[in-house]
Parts: structure tokens; C-alpha cells; sequence
């Protein structure tokens, strides 16, 4: 489902009202905090085609710590590639994009605790019947495959699925995620790496026109990004750990993994 970006470069602003908070977390007393993401990782966030609407796990998930937290949260839209320099930088409080949590990463930001753990997945077009692994993809030199920059579908790619060679020919590297899917949708590459939150969406949305073949290639942990410091980690970190524990991560997942249908 291509991603309307231009609605989603829109800065969003969300005002949300204080709800009785829990014992175990803090009350923050209705500081301001800014949210960055890029909006093109359905179902954690994204621009919902019918509606115009930025939405998603994340959202909700986000909504739910500041009412917890009694903070207010206004969002703003980065690029992907653009979004862990600036906040390295301080120039948000927070971003939040599926980001997976990696040591390397872990140098220039703060993660909170994982929010949410998922597998690496190989996307392809509903017809395809070339390969139906990463080996027998690799052992075909015609074949390409498609992701961002940086990102973990770019690493996996690279070093487990190719040969570890970062300038491999057969990379080819796209500004955004969705831009990614649809090449993949036009046959201008053959497979995108995706973990399984966001290919499973794309799936379900594709009406057949993508599939999902052979087996996970590993699992990543998810958590939102700070910079260096920051003393929001550890409130966020209680109000995850208190959703995980009364089971308010499970009803997100139930909501927007099994309930929700990308493109309905």
C-alpha cells in the first residue's frame, strides 16, 4: 500500500487529557514531549488511505503512556534516515519507528525497553515460483532485492541473504519503505525483507499480490529512541513494563495485528 507521504509531513499535534495515573509510574505533570516518525510501517504507524489519518500500534501505544505519564504529545515527520541523527542531537524528545535495538545504534541514542519483539520475513510477488528460499534466491545472480538504507532488512539482506558485500549490485536501495514494496510490486526488484509486523500488513493488503516464503531470518527487538540521557527513559520504561503486565500490549497486538485489515 503506497504510503501518502504528503499528508503525513504534516506535523499532527495531540493534546491528550490526563487520565488517573497508575501507582507505578510517574506523573509528569503535562510536559511537552515531540514525537518523530516517518509513518511508512504499517500497522505501527502509517497514513491510513482511507481517511488521510496518521495510525498504528505505535500510536495507540503512545497515546496510552502519556496518558499514563499525564504528558502532552505533539508529533512531527523525518525520514528514516534522517530521524536517528536528529534525535542523537535533541532535536525531538522521542522518535518511534519500529526501531530495532542494536548496540551500534545504542552509541548515538537511548533506547526504552522492547515494546515489542518480531521475526525477519522475505517478501515476494503472489505469482512468484523462481525461489522459494534466501539460499535459492542468492544462488541466482539475476535476482534483486530491495531495502533502505541502514535499516535491519538492509543488514539481513546483505550479510545473510547476499554475500556481506555492502556495495553488492544486486542491493537496491530505496528512500522509504513503501517505495521498496512497490518496486517489488512492479518487478523492478524480487524480494523486500521486511520484519513480520509490517509484512504481514502489506500482505493482507496486497489482495494476492504478495506472499510470504521460507522461513524467518531471525527476530528483532522494537523500542523508542531518546537522546543520550534523557530522563524520559525511565518513565516510558515504567509505563511499558506496567502495559505488559495488565496486558495492554496484548490487546494492541490483538487490535492491529489480528483486527485490523490494511487497506478495509
Amino acid at each position: 500500500m503506497p504510503i501518502n507521504n504528503t499528508v503525513a509531513a504534516l506535523a499532527a499535534t495531540v493534546l491528550l487529557t490526563a487520565t488517573p495515573l497508575f501507582a507505578d509510574v510517574p506523573d509528569l505533570g503535562g510536559r511537552e514531549v515531540t514525537v518523530v516518525t516517518e509513518n511508512t510501517y504499517p500497522p505501527l504507524q502509517f497514513v491510513e488511505a482511507a481517511t488521510g489519518n496518521a495510525i498504528g500500534w505505535e500510536y495507540d501505544a503512545v497515546a496510552e503512556i502519556a496518558a499514563r505519564l499525564n504528558i502532552s504529545v505533539t508529533y512531527e515527520n523525518a525520514s528514516w534516515d534522517a530521524m536517528i541523527p536528529a534525535i542523537s542531537e535533541s532535536q525531538y524528545d522521542m522518535a518511534m519507528n519500529g526501531i530495532t535495538i542494536r548496540e551500534d545504534r545504542a552509541e548515538q541514542v537511548d533506547f526504552s525497553e522492547p515494546y515489542l519483539r518480531s521475526e525477519m520475513l522475505i517478501m515476494v510477488r503472489g505469482e512468484e515460483d523462481r525461489f522459494a528460499t534466501h539460499e535459492e534466491f542468492a544462488a541466482d545472480p539475476d535476482l534483486l532485492i530491495g531495502a533502505q538504507p541502514g535499516t535491519t532488512p538492509f543488514y539481513v539482506g546483505i550479510y545473510d541473504v547476499l554475500d556481506g558485500d555492502e556495495q553488492n549490485s544486486r542491493m537496491k536501495l530505496f528512500e522509504t519503505f513503501g517505495a521498496a514494496i512497490q518496486a517489488l510490486r512492479v518487478g523492478d526488484i524480487d524480494m523486500a525483507l521486511s520484519d513480520s509486523t509490517a509484512a504481514n500488513g502489506f500482505v493482507a493488503a496486497s489482495d494476492g499480490a504478495l506472499k510470504i516464503i521460507g522461513e524467518p531470518l531471525g527476530a528483532e527487538d522494537f523500542g523508542f529512541i531518546f537522546p543520550k540521557g534523557s530522563d524520559l527513559v525511565e518513565p516510558f520504561n515504567a509505563a511499558i513494563g506496567a502495559m505488559r503486565e495488565d496486558g495492554t500490549l496484548d490487546a494492541l497486538n490483538k487490535k492491529w495485528f489480528l483486527d485490523y485489515k490494511m487497506g478495509g
